[in-house]
């Protein structure tokens, strides 16, 4: 189908769910992530702050991709019903115009979880594992979708505060997917033993949630709970038990987020040990990552992944008529 346009289009939410695929959307993300090389096509994201008001933009320009753009979001604290909405504005590199607006809600939970799932694909070894989740939160539900996706679970323990959450949590899980779920009582008890760790919650207080400790042998973690510098999830044991640090943006993980900044402040050498995600996916440290013991991959989010994640999205909602058309057009600047 002729997927060519020459107004915007609106891509909704659930248009989103309607055609999104995880090992497609993993897919292109460890093949556009392979593909990165020119660090000025992802560059840091940019928050503007005011008057209790901020918004925050992450742009990127995939390596080969028909659409580029940005993510934003904004929130204004003083609004009468607080929260935040979050647009994906794709371009069109064949047309040099606006082709869509996407709402980056959903987007924004799905592209973490496949980033992660992508990541996942190449640290753990093949083969059925034990997964242990830590939060029982809209992303530990998608971060569950998409390791199953790439791995078969043999078994999950899910830890949640709340009794009633982690009881919801597992029967959904169980039905969704067909796969075993144990509710546990503690972090402790959800870690152990678990070759394959998801940090998806971080503890009332800013407490680590994780403890080197009880990790299994060979255990591999995923952080994706702790993405600014108040913010904590894993304990700076973790950190110095980790000989490989896996980092979706490298300098944001190294130098913005809580549990590395606490690592780095008790003497911990977190950037000897630290690779792109990029490096991971291209197979340039391949030797590295193969006799690593104990990886941790960090996650902060990049426009890179929205757009990567929108892009096909857009392309399948047109494809399959879920699109809304927008009676507008542009002033084009010649």
């Amino acid at each position: 189908m002729n997927t060519a346009q020459t107004a915007p289009v609106f891509v909704s939410s659930a248009a989103v769910r309607a055609v999104f695929q995880w090992p497609e959307a993993i897919a292109a993300l460890q093949e556009g992530y392979a593909r990165q090389s020119d660090l000025g096509a992802v560059p840091a994201r940019t928050i503007a702050k005011a008057e209790r008001t901020w918004l925050r933009t992450l742009p990127a320009i995939p390596p080969g991709g028909r659409y580029y753009g940005a993510k934003l979001m904004g929130m204004a604290m003083g609004a009468a019903i607080p929260g935040v909405e979050y647009v994906i504005v794709l371009f069109d590199r064949q047309t040099s115009r606006i082709a869509a607006f996407v709402d980056g809600n959903l987007v924004t939970g799905l592209r973490t979880a496949a980033t992660t799932a992508a990541a996942l694909d190449r640290l753990a070894p093949a083969g059925p594992a034990c997964l242990a989740v830590l939060g029982s939160g809209l992303e530990a539900a998608m971060h569950l979708r998409a390791f199953a996706s790439v791995r078969p679970l043999q078994k999950v323990r899910v830890f949640s505060p709340t009794p009633e959450r982690r009881e919801a949590f597992a029967a959904e899980a169980r039905r969704d997917l067909g796969i075993v779920v144990q509710p546990v009582a503690t972090p402790q008890a959800a870690a152990e033993g678990a070759g394959l760790v998801l940090a998806a919650a971080r503890s009332r207080g800013e407490t680590p949630i994780l403890q080197a400790d009880w990790l299994a042998p060979g255990a591999r973690v995923f952080s994706i709970g702790s993405t600014v510098p108040e913010q904590r999830e894993v304990d700076v044991s973790v950190i110095a038990l980790s000989d490989l640090i896996v980092a979706d943006v490298l300098e944001e993980v190294l130098e913005q987020t809580g549990d590395l900044l606490a690592a780095q402040a008790v003497g911990i050498d977190a950037h000897s040990k630290a690779i792109s995600l990029a490096a991971l996916l291209d197979g340039s440290q391949a030797e590295r990552v193969g006799t690593a013991r104990v990886p941790l991959y960090k996650s902060v989010g990049s426009g890179l992944q929205d757009i990567l994640v929108a892009e096909l999205i857009l392309t399948r909602a047109l494809q399959a008529g879920l699109t809304t058309p927008l009676p507008i057009t542009f002033e084009t600047k010649r």
